[in-house]
């Protein structure tokens, strides 16, 4: 059995299948993405580039709106209220992070949930965690539609997420609750993690912290989703000690190659979402 779940093989069949939507939108307009970048973060030019290149094979207009790292609060607020007010943009994403000088919160909370294509919007966590919503952030819509794809049987499993952002750990243990799994939701800090995660059916790890995740801390019938994004001595690498893990596991995604290429696929899915909404299809 294969243990590897490969979230570049499903992204690339759910880009596929939105391209094929895209396609059939005859005499319409297409559907449009602006990404919002402050300053020249190497990592994020990796991932707006990885972005962008998504929206132009599935047939999505992709557009970068770039500003200078010492752009002020009040002037970056001006140039999103233009955005929001574009008939023709359909969703704005903020590329974290933001210079410290501006609040992230309070630049992420000026996108409208009807343009909210990162699923960061109060109001859409709100929706969210009501089970009333058709837009949800990126990276968990894509780490449910894995386990989905693996035909992981979410109701009653014993659900262990690792960190507690407000773009992962938040909004995914309110995902898998209405889906009737059992969660628990821990950080770095919690007591007898490593007790705690041996018991888990699926462990999600998202506390950006290196081989946090070792083999101790796991099970032969576990799913173990690996959501870290972290840099070691040049290399990118997840929270899961992966070459010592992999074969302890009943299924592990790797890094790369495995959460990543979801969370673009269904931010261009929240996009199409939005466009269809806002055009009445």
């Amino acid at each position: 059995m294969n243990k590897i779940i490969d979230g570049k093989q499903y992204a690339q069949e759910l880009n596929t299948n939105l391209k094929n939507s895209i396609e059939q939108l005859e005499g319409k307009r297409k559907p449009k993405l602006v990404i919002v970048q402050v300053g020249d973060n190497l990592a994020s030019n990796k991932y707006i580039k990885n972005k962008l290149n998504a929206c132009s094979k599935v047939g999505i207009i992709g557009e970068l709106k770039k500003f200078d790292q010492d752009i002020n609060k009040e002037e970056l607020k001006k140039e999103i209220s233009a955005l929001t007010n574009d008939s023709n943009i359909d969703g704005i994403i903020v590329q974290l992070p933001l210079p410290n000088s501006i609040n992230e919160k309070e630049i992420i909370d000026l996108i409208p949930a009807n343009k909210d294509a990162d699923g960061f919007n109060p109001q859409t966590i709100g929706n969210v965690m009501l089970n009333n919503s058709n837009i949800y952030p990126a990276t968990p819509f894509g780490i449910v539609k894995l386990l989905d794809w693996k035909e992981i049987n979410l109701v009653g499993a014993n659900v262990v997420i690792v960190g507690r952002s407000n773009i992962v750990g938040k909004p995914l243990a309110n995902m898998l609750i209405n889906r009737s799994a059992t969660v628990t939701v821990c950080n770095t800090k919690t007591r007898n993690l490593k007790d705690i995660c041996k018991n888990a059916d699926i462990l999600i790890s998202a506390a950006g912290s290196a081989n946090l995740i070792t083999k101790e801390f796991v099970n032969k019938e576990m799913t173990i989703i690996d959501v870290g994004a972290n840099f070691v001595e040049g290399k990118y690498c997840g929270d899961v000690d992966f070459e010592n893990v992999k074969d302890e596991v009943k299924y592990i995604t790797p890094v790369p190659g495995g959460v990543g290429p979801m969370t673009i696929a269904c931010l261009l899915q929240n996009t199409f979402t939005l466009y269809k909404e806002k055009e009445n299809i």
